[in-house]
């Protein structure tokens, strides 16, 4: 083979993880016999029918996904839990890889999925790979993922900037049948700005289980974003985690801009995910309480939630009595029942 053609093929294995299909072998001018000189002495070495690793094998998993993809013919793309690690959604490769094509076929060692319904938009190239979509790859991967790991997917992709809510509905505008489709809903239905925390999906599903109102995430107020905002009430939420909240450095800036907000009309109240687990209910009824103060007087507000002792654990619930709780304050501070009221949340 000619200097020219050796160049050929190597700038394609280059682009491809060090692999090339049979199709690009003879397109750099090698004929049959002249490709299983190759595979005979070791410098082609078979990966997958019909691709070849030139020179050696690369043991990375990203190109043992490449290779497949190669493998699997025109049209094929990575899919479901293998998209997912090239998007971030996912953390550690599982094999065997998974790619969708748009004929049924079989390829050794390649967990193969049929669709015939992919659009053009359902297919990327990520990290030189072809791959579904952010949005098409959620699609797929939700069925086997647990609420909390959903979240953190969908809220992943869209801190990434791969994945953006009108994608999402557009995937599940078209695919109205997959399995997929019900367990996105929710994020089209009650959008919020994404999350960057499990702390922070944490509070959102606090939110929803106490019944309060939707905050918005990680938006700007004052300069400085913060982590959840309750905009007609004027109340911020941070989220502390203490590894991220422990330096000097995150002890002064974060007075810093509880002061610049202050100063804009924005209260702040700070949560630890301790009281969000082991007295959830104590913390939701003082929340409760500080957004009642703080919302403009305007309409019927929203039910009370029954403050639990200190002592309430992360199996605490709701008490509500038509549409008041059982639990009534005196202008003394203490309740009927002779409960205390929930301090002042620590700004």
């Amino acid at each position: 083979m000619s200097d020219a053609a050796d160049a050929a093929l190597g700038e394609i294995a280059a682009r491809q993880y060090g692999a090339v299909t049979r199709a690009q072998l003879i397109g750099c001018h090698l004929s049959r016999g002249a490709i299983a000189h190759r595979i005979s002495i070791g410098r082609l070495i078979p990966l997958f029918p019909g691709v070849f690793a030139v020179g050696h094998r690369r043991r990375e998993r990203i190109a043992v996904a490449s290779a497949a993809v190669l493998a699997c013919g025109a049209g094929a793309a990575l899919s479901h839990s293998s998209a997912a690690v090239l998007w971030g959604m996912r953390k550690r490769w599982e094999l065997p890889v998974e790619v969708v094509v748009p004929n049924k076929r079989r390829t050794p060692a390649v967990r193969i999925h049929v669709s015939t319904a992919l659009a053009p938009r359902d297919i990327r190239t990520q990290l030189g790979i072809r791959t579904t979509s952010p949005a098409r790859t959620l699609l797929d991967i939700a069925p086997r993922l647990t609420d909390r790991a959903l979240a953190r997917a969908v809220n992943d992709a869209r801190h990434n900037r791969y994945l953006t809510l009108d994608a999402l509905a557009d995937a599940l505008d078209r695919f109205r049948n997959h399995p997929g489709r019900r367990r996105l809903l929710p994020f089209l239905e009650a959008p919020t700005g994404p999350t960057r925390s499990e702390l922070e999906d944490a509070f959102l599903d606090f939110t929803r289980r106490f019944d309060l109102p939707t905050p918005q995430m990680n938006v700007i107020v004052a300069g400085h974003l913060v982590d959840a905002l309750f905009a007609d009430e004027k109340l911020i939420v941070e989220l502390d985690g203490f590894e991220f909240h422990r330096s000097r450095g995150s002890f002064e800036s974060d007075r810093e801009r509880d002061a610049d907000t202050l100063a804009s009309g924005h209260a702040t109240v700070r949560v630890t995910h301790g009281r969000l687990t082991n007295s959830a209910q104590r913390e939701a009824a003082r929340l409760q309480s500080i957004l009642r103060e703080r919302r403009p007087q305007s309409g019927m507000p929203p039910p009370r939630i029954e403050a639990s002792s200190p002592s309430s654990g992360p199996n605490d619930r709701r008490s509500i009595t038509g549409g008041q709780t059982e639990t009534t304050v005196s202008n003394s501070g203490r309740s009927a029942g002779g409960t205390e009221r929930p301090g002042r949340a620590r700004a």
